[in-house]
């Protein structure tokens, strides 16, 4: 697919009407990409959305256990139909949009994974992030999420090798994560080896550096305010975080040993493993594969 990106900034809502720190970005958004379309979808227009472009998925978005889930699902079904650039309301950009255009389709590099079938199945010791995208209308790696989410939801069995492994006390907050989230895109990549190369993931050049998660690329951060999450209690809260640091030092001892940059083009490798690539490659502006 070699049709570009268009011109189009696309956000969610509870309301309209948005607390001043959101409207803050949003507004930011806008005066570095003055001349794109802005799409602001609240809750009723996700609900008018559904039932006008995507009727055949309203049972599959009425069904989701978790809010969020039907806003990540949501977002998807949004870029495919019109195309653009989605954007949580906590990312906040410093430069403009307009270099990625030329591209199909875009996704952040998110961070290392904890997940134990990502790393040892699909050799994959990292994760795409789904809180700022870009695609063409229709383009086929978006399809081929909107499909694993409908599969999540209608086959348990099949969410169950991404759940092993993960922390009792976070297990709901993993379970969104890998049936809308960051680890299904992230598996839906390591699954359709033929669509790598219809994307541009924006690789930090050192993936081994937490410094380096959770933005987009050099063009913003997402400040990762988490609203979706749900409340815990102070000692479950801090009992969570000590098992993710625990566990977070041990994961990057591992990743260490693989370099410090990645690639998301299979090698060939029969199962399309994704491989490190070379630092050379790597050093350039929002290094990747073209």
């Amino acid at each position: 697919m070699n049709v570009g990106i268009p011109k189009r900034i696309i956000q969610t809502g509870k309301h309209a009407h948005q607390t001043l720190r959101n409207r803050a970005m949003m507004v930011n958004l806008r005066l570095l990409n003055p001349d794109y379309e802005y799409l602001f979808f609240d809750d009723e227009q996700v609900q008018v959305f559904i039932d006008n472009e995507f009727p055949q998925h309203r049972t599959v978005f009425d069904s989701f256990r978790f809010p969020i889930q039907r806003f990540d699902f949501f977002r998807y079904l949004a870029v495919y139909r019109h195309g653009g650039f989605y954007f949580d309301l906590d990312v906040l950009l410093a430069s403009g949009l307009s270099d990625l255009l030329e591209f199909g389709c875009v996704f952040p590099f998110e961070g290392l994974t904890f997940s134990h079938f990502l790393r040892t199945h699909h050799q994959m010791d990292w994760e795409i992030g789904n809180y700022a995208f870009g695609a063409a209308a229709g383009h086929p790696f978006l399809e081929a999420i909107i499909e694993n989410c409908v599969r999540a939801q209608r086959d348990a069995s099949w969410v169950k090798p991404m759940m092993r492994g993960m922390p009792f006390l976070s297990r709901a907050e993993c379970f969104v994560l890998n049936t809308t989230g960051p680890g299904l895109i992230s598996r839906t990549l390591a699954e359709h080896p033929e669509l790598a190369r219809t994307l541009k993931v924006l690789f930090p050049v050192d993936v081994c550096d937490p410094a380096n998660w959770n933005r987009f690329g050099d063009l913003g951060l997402h400040l990762m305010e988490g609203s979706w999450r749900a409340h815990q209690s102070f000692l479950r809260a801090k009992l969570a975080l000590y098992w993710e640091r625990w566990k977070l030092r041990a994961l990057l001892k591992q990743s260490l040993r693989l370099g410090r940059t990645r690639h998301h083009i299979p090698d060939g490798d029969s199962r399309g493993a994704l491989r490190e690539i070379a630092s050379k490659d790597v050093e350039k502006p929002h290094a990747l594969s073209r």
